[in-house]
């Protein structure tokens, strides 16, 4: 094992983890910052406001985009999981 296939397998986890976090952070961030909004628009500065939407839209960010990220984390482990005695050699 050479520092360029630890490098590229680093590489290849970060890039999985940026594209499978993606859309649970992205949903998130939306809702906060429409929340965010909504409370100063109205003054209301009441803390589940701004909890209770942001856990139902990443439960339901979960539901419809779970399975994907599932299968993009078991398909990244298989294959690190394979190379295992190419590299132990």
């Amino acid at each position: 094992m050479n520092a360029e296939m630890v490098l590229t397998i680093g590489q290849e986890a970060l890039f999985i983890l940026l594209m499978v976090s993606a859309p649970l952070l992205g949903a998130v961030l939306l809702v906060g910052l429409l929340v965010s909004l909504f409370q100063a628009i109205t003054q209301i500065h009441e803390a589940t406001l701004a909890f209770v939407p942001k856990l139902v839209v990443a439960l339901a960010v979960f539901a419809w985009a779970g399975p994907w990220m599932l299968s993009v984390l078991v398909d990244y482990i298989r294959r690190t999981i394979e190379m295992l005695p190419s590299i132990a050699l």
